[in-house]
């Protein structure tokens, strides 16, 4: 990717999340847009949010790809690894070399290292002294982020957090807590309407993903509200997306 192409990419993503803290938005489209970005951006292989919800330390909110889900998802598990350690700690956690981290965290490193992942960035969804979550990078090529790089993603880091706890969020914690809730319910539904088109076509959950979200996106619908059709109407709605 070109520097000027690459440059164009990272200020339109700041103008797409700037424009959230104008008005309603779809929190959960919000995710997964921020993660698509900074995975074609950084060119990391996959990216992944981590959120604090309601009765929850953590959860998986969005993710690129299975394997990211996956691996965060080990994490969360084991209770180790960059992900939740940057959330812990307020501070950026980088792994430049899944090697150096075998004595740290030798459980996550290997599986970490047998999904293929050579490189992590993970860091946090904070704002002053709350910490939300954290998001994160990980790579597969020999070529880790750049320092320049590891702040334009502190940066997009920054004004997500500024946009997920936007209007009432910072005079009532009620209704942050109320909107992470519906990112994690709406996330429960988007993968079970995974699930259904992915047995329906007989492609992997990837696919499925990436039809879904484009419907949804050629259809100007909610994700969220897409999805939970395809559940309730599984039948019918996988024979009407069936060009997908």
């Amino acid at each position: 990717m070109g520097s000027d192409t690459r440059e164009m990419q990272l200020i339109e993503t700041f103008v797409e999340i700037a424009d959230t803290m104008v008005g309603g938005y779809d929190v959960v489209d919000l995710l997964y847009r921020l993660v698509s970005r900074c995975s074609d951006i950084f060119d990391a292989a996959d990216a992944g949010i981590l959120l604090r919800t309601e009765g929850h330390p953590l959860e998986v909110v969005a993710s690129t790809t299975e394997r990211s889900q996956l691996i965060s998802l080990l994490q969360l598990t084991a209770d180790e690894g960059p992900c939740v350690d940057a959330y812990r700690t307020g501070e950026p956690v980088t792994v430049s070399d899944i090697d150096g981290i075998r004595t740290r965290w030798p459980d996550f490193a290997a599986r970490a290292g047998a999904l293929g992942y050579r490189w992590m960035y993970a860091v946090p969804l904070r704002l002053r002294d709350e910490v939300i979550g954290s998001l994160n990078l990980f790579g597969d090529g020999t070529e880790s982020l750049s320092p320049e790089d590891a702040r334009a993603v502190r940066g997009l880091a920054d004004i997500a957090t500024i946009g997920i706890l936007h209007e009432q969020a910072f005079r009532e914690a009620d209704v942050a807590r109320r909107q992470l809730q519906q990112a994690l319910d709406s996330r429960v539904v988007i993968e079970q309407a995974k699930g259904v088109l992915a047995h329906a076509h007989q492609i992997d959950m990837d696919e499925a993903f990436q039809r879904l979200r484009d419907r949804a996106r050629s259809s100007r619908r909610r994700l969220a509200d897409l999805a939970r059709d395809v559940v309730e109407n599984a039948a019918d709605r996988t024979r009407e997306l069936g060009d997908l």
